[in-house]
């Protein structure tokens, strides 16, 4: 058998006719600067064959449900095995996913309480049971022998008085007194038929069964046992509370799940919220009077009527118009709100506006005006109360769905089941266990189980994805993944290193895009891309064992593995802060009321392990503390007057559509299609620049719209997307292509990389000065016309700073960053800085999330959060120049940080 993955000639986007053997059931590292072509060799090269090969083993029925995978363009790739791909993207934008149903957990669980759970009488709280034959008997025996027995049923009156007299049945009880059928009427229902009398006795007990068993069939799953002494016991093979005679369903997976009508709550139909109106957004400013428009959608030119009715209507209730909104009495705000019987109120406009929301602009101005809130049918547990109402050691599913993975883990560890249980639970429960193990082995102890996975960076959604793989015990795999210790503390990178070993030892190859430096010194065989970036990479310029990794003169990897290059370092001012922002006890998610600081016109660093807060603090505190002005969060925030701007720059997609290229992003895209618009042939034709514009009819290629693909809807199968056959995917028509500058017309000028088109168009200054920062936060390499939709999140981060880097005028504002490092080499991190201290220097304020340590020694001041995660966070360890935290033992950050700056020293 093949050891190796044989690559030969492989031309997949800028890689340089490489050719690689590498060997397989190894950790693979590939690394290389930002650009040099890693995610090419990784996942458009290996993970697209070993997929395309799976899809072609399958058969034509199965085939056409996959979306076709082109073959890569290579020579030869031989020996390669079944490929999965952990790439850094949240694992669902569907709110219905969570961490529980992504892991399979939840699956598992379904299947537990429906097997053990216990139901509890909604209106007694007392555990109700279904009765079997051998239950009742002992139950019965547990009276004192001896004792005088009616067993009977209660009849519904089906087949009538004869019906009962043919199945022999002659007799019914009032109380202890026995009377003849005869007595009965015919239209009398639970009359209590008597089945048996005798003396309780254990030699009996043939006779005791029969009569239970006739009962519980004539009273269709019931009977009832009555003592001479005036005993009662009601049984039931039906889950049915003895006290309240109230009947459950039979329990079955379904109604554990809220993604099934069975189990979802009617109410918010398994969501776990429901959307109503926000008073707040229709009256946002309460001091202002019904004249000076409280009613903020009554504002608009096109709603004014509503207003002058509703002037007109308060006028009649005698309510004034010129008082502020938030004097008016309960009574009058009521009427406002809610009318009466002559005025709809702006409640019931809003009512009237739902029977239009078929037109998308309705649906539009209705989402202005809403909120979600938590359900308040199932507070938000998604599941209705028959399903919470089923119980494992008195806790219900939606009890443990708001543990943590750590809790969770030590519920089932702890977990106390009966010799019948556990032989019923025993192969659920160690698949829940497993996969709770594995969530805890990445790092991940501080999730809640219903957390959406839409909420989870995509550090942990690749994590999840890779505790996943794990639970599967899959062989023989190929595992390919992107930057697995994005938003890793540095003291977790070990977990991460020793799950890679796991798979790996299991029999499975693991091939890592990687920039970190102790997992790149884990790693069995080094794959190092280079030297440069875009055109400039695409070639090996080391592959082999990492102990030979040594003497590559062109590998800037290897200088800075060696120590013999180094982050420049931030040009340090004397820290002589003189403003701060200050916010005082946030208390957002897990923020324990916390109180911090941030100077003004330096870099600041927010630290600590994953789950310990930080991105609450940044997002929902800072942020929308300063742009939102959302107080909820926080007592009050001190410092705003200072700052004239809060800039958010984090790795969401600069854009989902095509259309969207750097070009225009960075407000370059006129430059062009003006000097497009001056060469002699577009004189001659009349051409101006919007005719070099493949958004706007004119020059573009009508047949796609400019967009240079035509997207075919295959209904239930996945969209296909085919090149315009009109224009050949050039998006312009054929004489707008006709028009040369240097030999190159525009479709040529999109197709070049920014470092290219610097030096095409050097003789216009203003277009250069433009495209500059693009090429100083390291991406060059990009093509102009490059849809920003295939950008990754690192891309779209650096893309974001570009385009404020060039805006001359932004000062004095607040910049914030979240892990801007991710997807970079450390020599990309190198501009990185470089772009900081530029921000630095015109007087603005950087704050950043970050866990890579050579960006943490930089800053100026750090506020380290911990000390764990989730619950266990939180908490502000540290906060104040970044020399002084490696004085704090009980910050791991600056435990670390003194590793890095301190060679010999041991973290303990």
């Amino acid at each position: 058998m093949n050891k190796n993955i044989i690559l030969r000639g492989v031309r997949v986007h800028n890689l340089k006719n490489i050719n690689l053997d590498i060997p397989m059931n190894k950790l693979i590292i590939i690394t290389g600067i930002s650009g040099s072509g890693k995610s090419s060799l990784a996942f458009d090269t290996l993970y697209a064959e070993g997929q395309r090969r799976y899809i072609e083993s399958l058969s034509a029925y199965a085939r056409q449900f996959f979306e076709k995978i082109e073959k890569p363009d290579a020579d030869l790739i031989d020996g390669i095995s079944p490929a999965i791909a952990i790439q850094q993207k949240t694992a669902s934008k569907n709110p219905r996913s969570t961490v529980a149903t992504v892991t399979e957990l939840w699956d598992y669980l379904r299947i537990l309480f429906s097997r053990i759970g216990t139901i509890y009488c909604y209106k007694c709280e007392r555990p109700v049971k279904k009765d079997s034959i051998d239950s009742i008997i002992e139950d019965i025996f547990s009276l004192s022998s001896g004792e005088r027995l009616f067993i009977y049923f209660k009849w519904d009156g089906e087949g009538g008085l004869n019906g009962l007299r043919k199945k022999g049945f002659h007799k019914f009880l009032k109380g202890n007194e026995i009377h003849s059928v005869d007595e009965l009427e015919e239209l009398i229902i639970d009359a209590e038929i008597l089945v048996d009398r005798m003396i309780l006795n254990r030699e009996e007990r043939d006779r005791l069964v029969d009569s239970v068993e006739i009962a519980l069939n004539e009273g269709k799953g019931r009977c009832g046992i009555r003592t001479l002494m005036g005993k009662e016991l009601f049984f039931s093979d039906k889950y049915e509370c003895k006290e309240c005679k109230i009947l459950y369903e039979e329990l079955h997976p379904n109604l554990f799940s809220f993604n099934s009508p069975q189990g979802a709550c009617p109410v918010c139909h398994g969501f776990g919220d429901i959307i109503e109106l926000d008073e707040d957004k229709i009256i946002p400013d309460k001091s202002k009077s019904l004249e000076q428009g409280a009613i903020e959608p009554w504002t608009k030119p096109s709603s004014r009527y509503l207003y002058r009715e509703l002037l007109s209507e308060a006028k009649k209730k005698g309510i004034s118009i010129k008082t502020p909104f938030h004097q008016l009495s309960q009574t009058q705000k009521d009427f406002i709100l809610n009318g009466d019987e002559d005025y709809y109120g702006v409640k019931g406009f809003f009512k009237w506006l739902e029977e239009k929301k078929y037109k998308i602009g309705v649906r539009v101005f209705l989402h202005k005006y809403r909120k979600y809130i938590t359900c308040p049918s199932c507070d938000g547990s998604r599941l209705r109360s028959d399903a919470l109402n089923v119980k494992i050691s008195e806790k219900s599913i939606a009890d443990i769905a708001n543990y943590t993975v750590e809790e969770a883990y030590e519920f089932f560890r702890t977990l106390n089941l009966n010799e019948h249980q556990k032989k019923i639970a025993e192969s659920p429960l160690e698949e829940i266990r497993k996969r709770l193990i594995f969530l805890l082995d990445v790092g991940l102890d501080y999730l809640t189980l219903n957390r959406m996975t839409f909420t989870l960076s995509g550090g942990e959604a690749q994590r999840i994805s890779l505790a996943s793989a794990l639970s599967s015990s899959l062989v023989g795999t190929l595992f390919i993944l992107d930057e697995p210790s994005v938003g890793l503390h540095a003291r977790d990178n070990y977990r991460l290193i020793n799950i890679l070993n796991s798979l790996k030892k299991l029999g499975n190859t693991i091939v890592v895009v990687e920039h970190d430096m102790d997992i790149i010194k884990s790693g069995d065989y080094i794959i190092d891309l280079g030297p440069g970036a875009g055109e400039n990479g695409g070639q090996v310029i080391y592959s082999g064992p990492l102990y030979e990794f040594k003497n590559i003169e062109n590998s800037i990897t290897l200088k800075y593995l060696n120590k013999e290059k180094r982050l420049d370092l931030i040009k340090k001012r004397k820290f002589i802060p003189k403003d701060f922002l200050e916010i005082f006890c946030a208390r957002k998610y897990n923020l324990k009321n916390i109180s911090i600081k941030i100077p003004l016109r330096y870099f600041t660093c927010i630290t600590g392990v994953s789950g310990s807060g930080k991105s609450t603090l940044m997002y929902e505190v800072i942020y929308r503390g300063i742009k939102e002005n959302k107080k909820e969060c926080f007592d009050r925030i001190e410092g705003v007057d200072k700052i004239k701007n809060v800039v958010l720059v984090d790795q969401n997609p600069v854009g989902k559509s095509p259309r969207s290229i750097p070009l225009s992003y960075m407000k370059a895209m006129d430059y062009i299609r003006k000097i497009f618009s001056q060469t002699k042939e577009s004189k001659i034709n009349g051409f101006s620049p919007s005719h070099f514009s493949f958004n706007t009819p004119g020059g573009r290629c009508e047949n796609c719209k400019g967009a240079g693909k035509i997207i075919i809807e295959m209904q239930f199968l996945s969209d296909v997307a085919l090149i315009c056959d009109e224009c050949g995917g050039k998006r312009y028509k054929k004489e707008i292509l006709e028009v040369k500058y240097k030999d190159k017309n525009i479709y040529d000028v999109l197709q070049m990389s920014v470092t290219e088109a610097m030096d095409f168009f050097s003789d216009f200054n203003d277009f250069v000065e433009k495209i500059r920062p693009l090429e100083e936060v390291g991406l060059g390499y990009i093509k102009l016309g490059q849809a920003t939709s295939t950008f990754s999140g690192g891309e779209s981060q650096r893309l974001k700073l570009a385009y404020y880097l060039g805006l001359a005028e932004e000062r004095e504002n607040i910049f914030l960053f979240d892990e801007p490092t991710t997807g970079l080499h450390l020599d990309d991190i190198s501009k990185l800085i470089k772009c900081f201290s530029k921000l630095l220097e015109k007087e603005n304020t950087i704050v950043v999330i970050e866990h890579n340590l050579d960006i943490i020694k930089l800053a100026d001041w750090i506020i380290d959060l911990g000390p764990e995660g989730g619950k266990m966070g939180g908490y502000v360890i540290y906060q104040g120049q970044t020399e002084n935290i490696l004085n704090v033992n009980d910050s791991y950050t600056g435990q670390f940080l003194k590793r890095r700056l301190i060679p010999d020293y041991q973290v303990t």
